[in-house]
């Protein structure tokens, strides 16, 4: 059974950091396409970073470039967003998503962590 669990968010001052984590399940990080979404109140849910089976290929929403890092620790079947310089535009719920590269139709959603930017 795929399980996707985000820990690691929480309430944090513009201009700070948090680590999320997306601790998975069920099948193994390394074989899938793996993003990170966020979806703020009133807002649509969108894509904030991806990282692909392969880890060759990283993506970053415009908004979140050069501040935003993801990353895997295949040892540890987990996938990470680093989040610097915050700001109280990021605030929002983040989910987790895994995609199998070879059916795109396919999508597991973990059920999310709250971030809050605020001072």
């Amino acid at each position: 059974q795929v399980q996707l669990v985000e820990s690691g968010g929480g309430l944090v001052q513009p201009g700070g950091s948090l680590r999320l984590s997306c601790a998975a399940s069920g099948f193994i990080v390394s074989s899938y396409d793996m993003r990170w979404y966020r979806q703020a109140p009133g807002k649509e849910r969108g894509m904030v970073a991806a990282i692909s089976s392969t880890g060759g290929r990283l993506n970053y929403a415009d908004s979140v470039k050069g501040r935003f890092t993801i990353s895997r620790d295949n040892a540890k079947n987990t996938v990470y967003l680093q989040m610097n310089s915050l700001e109280p535009d990021d605030t929002a719920v983040y989910y987790c998503n895994a995609r199998p590269p070879w059916a795109t139709m396919v999508n597991y959603w973990g059920r999310g962590t709250q971030v809050t930017v605020s001072s």
